[in-house]
Protein backbone atom coordinates (compact mmCIF):
# COMPACT_ATOMS: atom_id res chain seq x y z
CA UNK A 1 0.00 0.00 0.00
CA UNK A 2 1.53 3.46 -0.72
CA UNK A 3 0.90 7.15 0.99
CA UNK A 4 -1.55 8.57 -1.40
CA UNK A 5 -1.79 12.46 0.20
CA UNK A 6 -5.30 13.14 -1.88
CA UNK A 7 -6.98 9.73 -0.51
CA UNK A 8 -5.41 10.70 2.93
CA UNK A 9 -6.86 13.67 2.95
CA UNK A 10 -10.43 12.67 1.86
CA UNK A 11 -9.62 10.23 5.07
CA UNK A 12 -8.88 13.17 7.08
CA UNK A 13 -11.77 14.71 6.32
CA UNK A 14 -14.33 11.64 6.53
CA UNK A 15 -12.95 11.29 10.41
CA UNK A 16 -13.52 13.95 12.88
CA UNK A 17 -10.76 12.15 14.68
CA UNK A 18 -8.19 12.36 12.34
CA UNK A 19 -8.71 15.65 11.68
CA UNK A 20 -8.69 16.55 15.46
CA UNK A 21 -5.47 14.38 15.31
CA UNK A 22 -4.00 16.39 12.61
CA UNK A 23 -4.77 19.70 14.24
CA UNK A 24 -2.70 18.27 17.59
CA UNK A 25 0.13 17.02 15.66
CA UNK A 26 0.73 20.58 13.47
CA UNK A 27 0.28 22.29 16.36
CA UNK A 28 2.39 20.30 19.51
CA UNK A 29 4.87 19.25 17.49
CA UNK A 30 5.21 22.45 15.00
CA UNK A 31 4.84 20.16 11.93
CA UNK A 32 3.85 21.37 8.27
CA UNK A 33 0.69 20.11 6.96
CA UNK A 34 2.24 17.48 4.85
CA UNK A 35 4.43 16.38 6.95
CA UNK A 36 1.77 15.82 9.79
CA UNK A 37 -0.43 14.24 6.70
CA UNK A 38 2.33 11.58 6.45
CA UNK A 39 2.58 11.39 9.91
CA UNK A 40 -0.73 10.27 10.28
CA UNK A 41 -0.96 8.19 7.18
CA UNK A 42 2.23 6.13 9.02
CA UNK A 43 0.38 5.57 13.08
CA UNK A 44 -3.07 5.44 11.58
CA UNK A 45 -3.37 3.57 8.20
CA UNK A 46 -0.51 1.76 7.42
CA UNK A 47 1.00 -1.40 8.77
CA UNK A 48 -2.41 -2.53 10.02
CA UNK A 49 -3.72 0.56 11.56
CA UNK A 50 -6.98 1.16 12.43
CA UNK A 51 -8.43 2.70 8.98
CA UNK A 52 -6.54 1.28 6.70
CA UNK A 53 -9.51 -0.64 5.52
CA UNK A 54 -11.24 3.11 5.36
CA UNK A 55 -7.67 4.41 3.44
CA UNK A 56 -7.93 0.99 0.92
CA UNK A 57 -11.84 1.61 0.26
CA UNK A 58 -10.62 5.33 -0.48
CA UNK A 59 -8.13 3.55 -3.04
CA UNK A 60 -10.36 1.61 -5.19
CA UNK A 61 -12.90 4.15 -5.98
CA UNK A 62 -10.11 6.55 -7.50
Amino acid sequence: MRYNKTIMLKLINEHRELHDELKKLKSEMGLEKNFAVKALYHSMVADSGPYMQDYQDLDRLK
